[in-house]
Protein backbone atom coordinates (compact mmCIF):
# COMPACT_ATOMS: atom_id res chain seq x y z
CA UNK A 1 0.00 0.00 0.00
CA UNK A 2 2.70 2.92 0.74
CA UNK A 3 4.56 1.70 -2.17
CA UNK A 4 1.77 2.52 -4.38
CA UNK A 5 1.15 5.75 -2.74
CA UNK A 6 4.75 6.68 -3.19
CA UNK A 7 4.28 5.48 -6.92
CA UNK A 8 1.18 7.36 -7.38
CA UNK A 9 2.49 10.73 -5.69
CA UNK A 10 6.02 10.33 -8.20
CA UNK A 11 3.99 10.21 -11.15
CA UNK A 12 1.81 12.80 -10.58
CA UNK A 13 4.95 15.61 -10.08
CA UNK A 14 6.29 13.62 -12.98
CA UNK A 15 3.09 14.93 -14.85
CA UNK A 16 2.88 18.42 -13.81
CA UNK A 17 4.88 21.35 -15.52
CA UNK A 18 7.83 23.28 -14.09
CA UNK A 19 7.18 26.46 -12.85
CA UNK A 20 9.38 29.23 -11.45
CA UNK A 21 9.22 33.21 -10.67
CA UNK A 22 10.45 35.37 -13.93
CA UNK A 23 13.20 37.00 -11.56
CA UNK A 24 14.69 33.16 -11.11
CA UNK A 25 17.98 31.87 -12.62
CA UNK A 26 17.16 29.18 -15.52
CA UNK A 27 17.12 25.94 -14.38
CA UNK A 28 20.92 24.31 -14.28
CA UNK A 29 20.10 22.31 -17.35
CA UNK A 30 19.18 25.14 -19.33
CA UNK A 31 22.13 27.16 -18.34
CA UNK A 32 24.36 24.22 -19.34
CA UNK A 33 22.73 24.28 -22.53
CA UNK A 34 22.96 28.76 -23.06
CA UNK A 35 26.54 28.32 -22.12
CA UNK A 36 27.37 25.57 -24.20
CA UNK A 37 25.85 27.92 -27.17
CA UNK A 38 27.39 30.89 -26.39
CA UNK A 39 30.70 28.85 -26.36
CA UNK A 40 30.13 27.16 -29.78
CA UNK A 41 29.48 30.91 -30.87
CA UNK A 42 32.41 32.73 -29.49
CA UNK A 43 34.45 29.53 -30.93
CA UNK A 44 33.48 29.91 -33.99
CA UNK A 45 36.63 31.87 -35.30
CA UNK A 46 38.32 29.57 -38.12
CA UNK A 47 41.91 31.28 -37.56
CA UNK A 48 42.86 29.87 -41.26
CA UNK A 49 40.63 30.90 -43.01
CA UNK A 50 40.69 34.64 -41.16
CA UNK A 51 44.54 34.42 -42.12
CA UNK A 52 43.64 33.93 -45.88
CA UNK A 53 40.99 36.32 -46.28
CA UNK A 54 41.60 39.34 -43.86
CA UNK A 55 45.38 39.11 -43.65
CA UNK A 56 46.33 38.43 -47.53
CA UNK A 57 48.46 35.15 -46.99
CA UNK A 58 48.64 31.51 -48.85
CA UNK A 59 46.66 28.90 -48.12
CA UNK A 60 50.25 27.12 -46.97
CA UNK A 61 51.16 30.27 -45.35
CA UNK A 62 47.75 30.04 -43.34
CA UNK A 63 48.04 26.29 -42.70
CA UNK A 64 51.27 27.24 -40.74
CA UNK A 65 50.50 30.46 -39.11
CA UNK A 66 46.96 29.02 -38.09
CA UNK A 67 48.79 26.84 -34.91
CA UNK A 68 50.32 29.34 -33.47
CA UNK A 69 47.06 32.02 -32.89
CA UNK A 70 44.35 28.96 -32.74
CA UNK A 71 43.66 29.47 -29.31
CA UNK A 72 41.87 32.66 -30.12
CA UNK A 73 37.71 32.42 -29.62
CA UNK A 74 36.66 35.56 -31.61
CA UNK A 75 38.43 37.60 -34.54
CA UNK A 76 38.43 40.40 -31.87
CA UNK A 77 42.00 40.63 -30.69
CA UNK A 78 43.20 40.10 -34.17
CA UNK A 79 41.01 42.70 -35.60
CA UNK A 80 42.01 45.68 -33.51
CA UNK A 81 45.35 44.95 -33.99
CA UNK A 82 45.90 44.96 -37.67
CA UNK A 83 43.53 48.30 -37.06
CA UNK A 84 46.23 49.47 -35.12
CA UNK A 85 48.97 48.76 -37.88
CA UNK A 86 47.16 49.58 -40.73
CA UNK A 87 45.37 53.01 -39.41
CA UNK A 88 47.11 53.89 -36.54
CA UNK A 89 50.63 53.45 -37.77
CA UNK A 90 49.95 53.42 -41.29
CA UNK A 91 51.78 50.15 -42.16
CA UNK A 92 50.77 49.33 -45.88
CA UNK A 93 48.79 45.94 -46.15
CA UNK A 94 51.63 44.01 -48.40
CA UNK A 95 53.73 45.09 -45.29
CA UNK A 96 51.48 43.77 -42.67
CA UNK A 97 51.12 40.63 -44.10
CA UNK A 98 54.65 40.44 -44.16
CA UNK A 99 54.48 40.67 -40.22
CA UNK A 100 51.52 38.20 -39.79
CA UNK A 101 53.66 35.53 -41.89
CA UNK A 102 56.79 36.29 -39.92
CA UNK A 103 55.31 36.55 -35.98
CA UNK A 104 51.35 35.08 -35.92
CA UNK A 105 51.68 35.70 -32.72
CA UNK A 106 51.58 39.52 -32.89
CA UNK A 107 47.76 38.82 -33.25
CA UNK A 108 47.60 38.03 -30.23
CA UNK A 109 49.10 41.15 -28.76
CA UNK A 110 47.52 43.92 -26.49
CA UNK A 111 46.58 46.94 -28.39
CA UNK A 112 46.13 49.01 -25.13
CA UNK A 113 49.09 48.68 -23.51
CA UNK A 114 51.84 46.66 -25.06
CA UNK A 115 51.83 47.75 -28.64
CA UNK A 116 51.73 51.71 -27.97
CA UNK A 117 54.96 51.09 -25.20
CA UNK A 118 56.65 49.71 -28.22
CA UNK A 119 55.99 52.72 -30.36
CA UNK A 120 56.71 55.30 -27.35
CA UNK A 121 60.26 53.35 -27.13
CA UNK A 122 60.74 54.02 -30.88
CA UNK A 123 59.47 57.50 -30.34
CA UNK A 124 62.16 58.22 -27.35
CA UNK A 125 64.75 57.26 -30.01
CA UNK A 126 64.25 60.27 -31.87
CA UNK A 127 62.76 57.86 -34.99
CA UNK A 128 59.79 59.18 -37.03
CA UNK A 129 56.49 57.47 -37.95
CA UNK A 130 58.23 57.02 -41.88
CA UNK A 131 60.80 55.19 -39.86
CA UNK A 132 58.63 53.02 -37.40
CA UNK A 133 56.39 51.99 -40.44
CA UNK A 134 59.47 50.70 -42.08
CA UNK A 135 61.30 49.25 -39.18
CA UNK A 136 58.50 46.97 -37.72
CA UNK A 137 57.54 44.34 -40.92
CA UNK A 138 61.16 43.44 -40.84
CA UNK A 139 61.54 42.65 -37.20
CA UNK A 140 58.08 41.78 -35.64
CA UNK A 141 59.06 39.32 -33.41
CA UNK A 142 61.61 41.86 -31.78
CA UNK A 143 59.08 44.79 -31.34
CA UNK A 144 57.00 43.10 -28.19
CA UNK A 145 60.71 42.70 -27.05
CA UNK A 146 61.01 44.20 -23.63
CA UNK A 147 64.55 45.06 -25.07
CA UNK A 148 63.83 47.09 -28.27
CA UNK A 149 64.78 49.77 -27.43
CA UNK A 150 68.31 49.42 -25.83
CA UNK A 151 69.05 46.96 -28.67
CA UNK A 152 68.24 49.80 -30.90
CA UNK A 153 70.15 52.59 -29.32
CA UNK A 154 73.03 50.40 -29.08
CA UNK A 155 73.20 49.30 -32.76
CA UNK A 156 71.98 52.93 -33.66
CA UNK A 157 74.90 53.88 -32.27
CA UNK A 158 77.38 51.24 -33.57
CA UNK A 159 76.03 51.21 -36.61
CA UNK A 160 75.65 54.91 -37.45
CA UNK A 161 72.32 55.67 -39.54
CA UNK A 162 69.01 53.90 -39.56
CA UNK A 163 69.09 52.93 -43.21
CA UNK A 164 72.91 50.98 -42.35
CA UNK A 165 70.67 49.57 -39.57
CA UNK A 166 67.26 48.46 -42.22
CA UNK A 167 69.84 47.07 -44.54
CA UNK A 168 71.13 44.46 -41.72
CA UNK A 169 67.88 43.86 -40.76
CA UNK A 170 66.77 42.66 -44.11
CA UNK A 171 69.30 39.63 -43.63
CA UNK A 172 69.50 39.52 -39.60
CA UNK A 173 65.92 40.01 -38.39
CA UNK A 174 67.06 38.82 -34.98
CA UNK A 175 69.79 41.21 -34.23
CA UNK A 176 67.73 43.44 -31.69
CA UNK A 177 66.69 40.21 -30.07
CA UNK A 178 70.16 39.66 -29.33
CA UNK A 179 71.49 39.59 -25.73
CA UNK A 180 73.57 42.91 -25.64
CA UNK A 181 75.95 41.65 -22.75
CA UNK A 182 76.58 37.90 -23.75
CA UNK A 183 76.22 38.37 -27.23
CA UNK A 184 76.25 41.56 -29.34
CA UNK A 185 78.84 43.45 -26.79
CA UNK A 186 81.39 40.97 -26.49
CA UNK A 187 81.24 40.42 -30.70
CA UNK A 188 81.34 44.32 -31.26
CA UNK A 189 84.49 44.75 -29.36
CA UNK A 190 86.45 41.50 -30.54
CA UNK A 191 85.27 42.60 -33.98
CA UNK A 192 87.21 45.80 -32.69
CA UNK A 193 90.05 43.75 -32.02
CA UNK A 194 90.34 42.16 -34.98
CA UNK A 195 90.81 45.86 -36.53
CA UNK A 196 87.63 45.78 -38.41
CA UNK A 197 84.57 47.98 -37.21
CA UNK A 198 80.93 46.75 -37.88
CA UNK A 199 80.01 49.71 -39.35
CA UNK A 200 82.36 49.00 -42.57
CA UNK A 201 81.49 45.45 -42.09
CA UNK A 202 77.99 45.79 -42.29
CA UNK A 203 78.12 47.78 -46.22
CA UNK A 204 80.59 44.88 -47.27
CA UNK A 205 78.09 41.89 -47.42
CA UNK A 206 74.46 41.30 -46.39
CA UNK A 207 75.33 37.85 -44.71
CA UNK A 208 78.29 39.16 -42.86
CA UNK A 209 75.90 40.88 -41.27
CA UNK A 210 74.81 37.70 -39.21
CA UNK A 211 77.91 37.07 -37.44
CA UNK A 212 76.90 39.70 -35.41
CA UNK A 213 74.47 37.78 -33.80
CA UNK A 214 76.35 34.65 -33.48
CA UNK A 215 77.58 33.28 -29.82
CA UNK A 216 80.87 34.58 -29.11
CA UNK A 217 83.08 31.70 -29.29
CA UNK A 218 81.53 30.62 -32.40
CA UNK A 219 82.78 33.77 -34.28
CA UNK A 220 86.00 33.45 -32.69
CA UNK A 221 86.58 30.00 -34.59
CA UNK A 222 85.38 31.55 -37.44
CA UNK A 223 88.01 34.19 -37.31
CA UNK A 224 90.33 31.54 -36.43
CA UNK A 225 89.13 29.42 -39.66
CA UNK A 226 89.86 32.57 -41.81
CA UNK A 227 93.38 33.13 -40.14
CA UNK A 228 94.13 29.14 -41.29
CA UNK A 229 93.35 30.00 -45.06
CA UNK A 230 96.29 32.74 -44.83
CA UNK A 231 93.67 35.58 -44.81
CA UNK A 232 95.37 38.00 -42.06
CA UNK A 233 92.90 40.03 -39.99
CA UNK A 234 93.51 43.71 -41.09
CA UNK A 235 93.50 42.78 -44.75
CA UNK A 236 90.94 43.90 -46.92
CA UNK A 237 90.06 40.54 -47.88
CA UNK A 238 89.39 39.12 -44.33
CA UNK A 239 85.43 40.02 -44.60
CA UNK A 240 84.85 38.34 -47.53
CA UNK A 241 86.81 35.31 -45.92
CA UNK A 242 84.76 35.57 -43.03
CA UNK A 243 81.49 35.84 -44.84
CA UNK A 244 82.31 32.64 -46.75
CA UNK A 245 83.74 30.04 -43.41
CA UNK A 246 80.98 31.80 -41.05
CA UNK A 247 78.40 30.05 -43.22
CA UNK A 248 80.14 26.91 -45.18
CA UNK A 249 80.95 23.98 -43.14
CA UNK A 250 84.39 23.16 -43.15
CA UNK A 251 84.26 20.22 -44.49
CA UNK A 252 82.75 21.50 -47.32
CA UNK A 253 85.44 24.17 -47.95
CA UNK A 254 88.24 21.70 -47.56
CA UNK A 255 86.94 19.24 -50.42
CA UNK A 256 86.93 22.76 -52.62
CA UNK A 257 89.93 23.19 -51.68
CA UNK A 258 91.20 19.77 -52.33
CA UNK A 259 89.24 20.38 -56.12
CA UNK A 260 91.87 23.27 -56.75
CA UNK A 261 94.77 20.75 -56.13
CA UNK A 262 93.38 18.23 -58.42
CA UNK A 263 92.56 20.63 -61.16
CA UNK A 264 96.43 21.54 -60.83
CA UNK A 265 96.86 24.21 -58.57
CA UNK A 266 99.37 23.54 -55.70
CA UNK A 267 99.15 24.40 -52.28
CA UNK A 268 100.82 27.72 -52.29
CA UNK A 269 98.66 28.77 -55.24
CA UNK A 270 95.03 28.12 -53.56
CA UNK A 271 96.31 29.87 -50.88
CA UNK A 272 97.69 32.63 -53.13
CA UNK A 273 94.08 32.53 -55.26
CA UNK A 274 92.10 32.44 -51.50
CA UNK A 275 93.85 35.13 -50.12
CA UNK A 276 92.88 37.27 -52.77
CA UNK A 277 89.58 36.15 -53.94
CA UNK A 278 88.26 34.24 -50.91
CA UNK A 279 84.23 34.08 -52.33
CA UNK A 280 86.16 31.35 -54.40
CA UNK A 281 85.16 28.48 -51.78
CA UNK A 282 81.95 29.80 -51.78
CA UNK A 283 81.39 28.39 -54.91
CA UNK A 284 80.06 24.99 -55.36
CA UNK A 285 82.19 22.19 -56.76
CA UNK A 286 80.76 21.99 -60.62
CA UNK A 287 80.94 25.87 -60.51
CA UNK A 288 84.67 25.86 -59.59
CA UNK A 289 84.99 22.63 -61.92
CA UNK A 290 83.63 24.90 -64.69
CA UNK A 291 84.91 27.93 -64.48
CA UNK A 292 88.36 26.92 -64.10
CA UNK A 293 88.07 24.72 -67.50
CA UNK A 294 86.70 28.22 -69.06
CA UNK A 295 89.89 29.87 -68.15
CA UNK A 296 91.79 27.48 -69.34
CA UNK A 297 90.46 25.65 -71.57
CA UNK A 298 88.38 28.17 -74.03
CA UNK A 299 90.52 31.29 -72.79
CA UNK A 300 94.05 28.97 -72.85
CA UNK A 301 95.29 30.78 -69.54
CA UNK A 302 97.87 28.91 -67.90
CA UNK A 303 97.59 27.92 -64.02
CA UNK A 304 100.90 30.48 -63.49
CA UNK A 305 98.87 33.00 -65.07
CA UNK A 306 95.52 32.86 -63.25
CA UNK A 307 97.44 32.86 -59.91
CA UNK A 308 99.82 35.65 -60.97
CA UNK A 309 96.49 38.13 -62.19
CA UNK A 310 93.60 37.39 -59.96
CA UNK A 311 92.49 40.45 -60.57
CA UNK A 312 90.22 39.34 -63.69
CA UNK A 313 90.79 35.43 -63.75
CA UNK A 314 89.40 35.43 -60.08
CA UNK A 315 86.36 37.34 -61.13
CA UNK A 316 85.41 34.39 -63.81
CA UNK A 317 86.45 32.33 -60.29
CA UNK A 318 83.98 33.97 -58.17
CA UNK A 319 81.33 33.80 -60.40
CA UNK A 320 81.27 37.18 -61.88
CA UNK A 321 81.49 38.35 -65.33
CA UNK A 322 85.25 39.97 -67.10
CA UNK A 323 84.09 41.36 -70.01
CA UNK A 324 88.01 41.42 -71.09
CA UNK A 325 88.23 37.59 -70.44
CA UNK A 326 84.76 37.52 -72.86
CA UNK A 327 86.53 39.18 -75.34
CA UNK A 328 89.24 37.24 -75.57
CA UNK A 329 87.78 34.22 -76.18
CA UNK A 330 86.91 35.41 -79.67
CA UNK A 331 90.10 37.93 -80.06
CA UNK A 332 92.28 35.31 -79.22
CA UNK A 333 94.03 37.18 -77.21
CA UNK A 334 95.09 37.24 -73.84
CA UNK A 335 93.70 41.02 -72.03
CA UNK A 336 93.74 41.55 -68.33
Amino acid sequence: MVVSHLRSALSRILRSPFRHPASSQAPPLVFLHSSAAAASSSGSFAAEDYLVSRCGLTQAQALKAAAKISHLRSRARPDAVLAYLESTLGIPAADVTRVVVMDPTLLCADVERTLPRSVADLHDLCLSRDEIVRLVPLVPNSFRNRFLRSNLEFWLAELGSFDKLLKILRSSSGLLSTDLDKVARPNVDFLRQCGHYISELAGTNLYLSRIFAMKPEVLKETVQRAEELGVKRGSRMFRRALAVVAFVDKEVVDRRIRLLHNIGFSKDDVLTIVRKQPLVLGLSEQKVQGNVDFLMKDVGLEVSYIVRRPGCSCIVLSGGCCPAIACSKFSGRRVC
